[in-house]
């Protein structure tokens, strides 16, 4: 909790401190109209970090220990609080000023809010596994944190360097154009609906495994494995299947068949995305569930980082400004790794290097 809420600080203050720089990285300097709603959002949403940090490792402890139905509460109803306050604040209904982009940016920051006193009633009232008290979060374990730096820490470092290397894709995809950038955002709102439910299947999938392992059924773990692996395999044909064949209609609803250019690019996107899912779902079932359940999180890391720094980024740099690609190429450079982490995935789930007991019998202050 305190770590989540010290990087959430830290990025907060990032965003007040320099945020021209920041937006400066994935929008075109040039496109000052666009400059100025991104500064005028991000100066308001930078604040919503900091909740969702909280919410998350709440969300994420209650998990471990089979407290699921939250995640699902939460998600409901953080997706509903943000699309009616959206559409309140921003068209101005029920008596309210139109904000447009602040309404926007207040509607997330007040969806995030309420999403963190749910989750933290929820967790320090509702739920029984555990008997929790905000207090208890005043009390550091010196053995856990260093548990938790050795096994934990490699899990941050990929996730942020994700985003690290999603924000230079997205500032690459900046330099392309204004219709490059609406129709690649499309296509990521698709991809999030997309693979939702694949990474929330993940997560339970590392806790089954992770408790496997944890009490040293290390044959069960492995017939879970292989299980998930089948499971998922089915699922990334049906999301890919369904992301194709939706993926006219769902460009539709952005009102962006008023702009030929970018409605077919955006239909474009969405067919490669699509054939992409099905290795992204996959290996999500084997890296974000079944490895990372397993102890394995440093293995994650190395691939992801090797993934990311010298396969995705230098064949999107490449692809976008040496090659001159059409768009739709470089697209998907900036998801090539998709299309070979699932082989990685496989064949490290055939052997036992994956299976890491970090488990204790008890631990001392």
């Amino acid at each position: 909790m305190w770590i989540c809420i010290i990087v959430s600080l830290a990025v907060v203050a990032l965003m007040k401190l320099f945020p021209e720089t920041i937006v400066g990285i994935v929008i075109n300097r040039n496109d000052i109209q666009i400059t100025d709603l991104a500064l005028e959002y991000l100066a308001i949403i930078c604040f919503s970090y900091v909740p969702f940090a909280i919410s998350t490792a709440l969300v994420g402890m209650l998990r471990t220990i089979e407290v699921v139905k939250i995640t699902m509460y939460a998600a409901l109803h953080t997706l509903v609080v943000n699309i009616g306050l959206n559409y309140i604040l921003i068209f101005g209904k029920l008596g309210f000023p139109a904000l447009g982009v602040r309404g926007a940016a207040i509607a997330t920051l007040l969806a995030r809010i309420s999403e963190m006193i749910l989750v933290g009633l929820y967790a320090f009232y509702i739920q029984k596994e555990i008997e929790l008290k905000p207090r208890d979060f005043l009390v550091i374990d010196r053995t856990m944190l260093k548990d938790y730096s050795f096994y934990g820490l490699p899990v941050g470092i990929t996730d942020a360097q994700w985003a690290l290397i999603g924000m230079l894709k997205a500032a690459i995809i900046g330099q392309l154009g204004g219709v490059f950038m609406a129709a690649n955002s499309i296509a990521n709102s698709m991809a999030n609906l997309g693979t939702l439910f694949t990474f929330g299947l993940a997560g339970g999938a590392a806790v089954v495994v992770g408790k496997a392992v944890g009490r040293g059924d290390y044959q069960t773990a492995r017939e879970y494995s292989k299980t998930i692996q089948i499971m998922f395999f089915g699922v990334g044909l049906v999301m890919a299947g369904l992301v194709f064949l939706l993926r006219v209609p769902f460009v539709s609803l952005y009102g962006s068949s008023s702009n030929p250019e970018v409605y077919g690019l955006s239909v474009q996107l969405i067919a490669i995305l699509a054939v992409t899912m099905i290795g992204t779902t996959y290996h999500a079932s084997c890296f974000v569930g079944i490895n990372r359940g397993a102890g394995d999180s440093r293995f994650v890391a190395m691939v992801d980082m090797i993934c990311g720094w010298f396969v995705v980024l230098p064949l999107t740099l490449l692809a976008a400004f040496v090659w001159n690609l059409p768009l739709p190429m470089v697209f998907l450079a900036t998801r090539i790794d998709q299309c070979f982490k699932w082989i990685i995935a496989f064949f490290r789930l055939r052997g036992n290097k994956w299976i890491k007991n970090v488990t204790r019998e008890s631990s001392v202050s």
